[in-house]
């Protein structure tokens, strides 16, 4: 199937069966994630795989969906609660050391990272939050073309989730969760309902 045949397959699953996404499946998803876009490519966020039923059974009491408990496995996207000089440090060096190039030579690119260190805590949490749901997307899109479903969601409680998953100590809040599992269809309404979307021509503007 081609990119659009894909996304036409896809769509926000309500319901899930107990069947399981294979390992090597989870791991190419991650591995797409990894390599998703991300402003100067700092990857401000953290992806929790949760497929513990013990955990998702406590994370379910505090969403609103019931694809928390149903998925296969459940990611939670963290993104940073703040961003200090050591992580604008480690990023330039694993920079250079990727690249086989001088940490002295990203001084200029450095300098301008560590500006994060100084903005205001709440300017930070924004934006890494909207890095994570960059991620997401990539993630959306990848599990599609393993014909792996998924379902993302803001229907919980951050606070919760970030107190269950032991966020705040890892310097991370919950920003928004993909569950990931397999359609069912006999208990899904929306199983094989069409998709419903905005004309092409409606939808963009062009300027010439």
């Amino acid at each position: 199937m081609n990119l659009i045949d894909t996304l036409n397959w896809r769509y926000a699953v309500k319901r899930m069966t107990s069947e399981k996404v294979s390992d090597e499946k989870v791991t190419e998803i991650l591995e797409a994630i990894n390599l998703t876009a991300t402003s100067a490519g700092m990857q401000p966020f953290r992806v929790l795989v949760v497929s513990n039923p013990e955990i998702k059974e406590k994370l379910q009491a505090a969403s609103f969906n019931p694809q928390v408990k149903e998925s296969s496995h459940l990611l939670v996207f963290a993104s940073y609660t703040h961003v200090s000089q050591t992580h604008v440090d480690e990023y330039i060096e694993l920079v250079a050391k990727t690249r086989g190039i001088p940490v002295e030579s990203l001084n200029d690119f450095k300098e301008k990272l560590s500006g994060f260190a100084s903005m205001p805590e709440e300017f930070v949490k924004n934006w890494a939050a909207r890095q994570a749901y960059i991620a997401l997307g990539t993630a959306i899109v990848a599990a599609a073309n393993l014909k792996v479903d998924s379902t993302p969601m803001e229907g919980f409680d951050n606070a919760a989730f970030d107190e269950i998953l032991g966020l705040k100590e890892k310097g991370l809040q919950s920003a928004v969760i993909l569950a990931l599992g397999y359609r069912d269809e006999e208990a899904d309404f929306l199983a094989k309902a069409k998709k419903v979307r905005v004309p092409l021509d409606e939808l963009t503007i062009t300027l010439n």
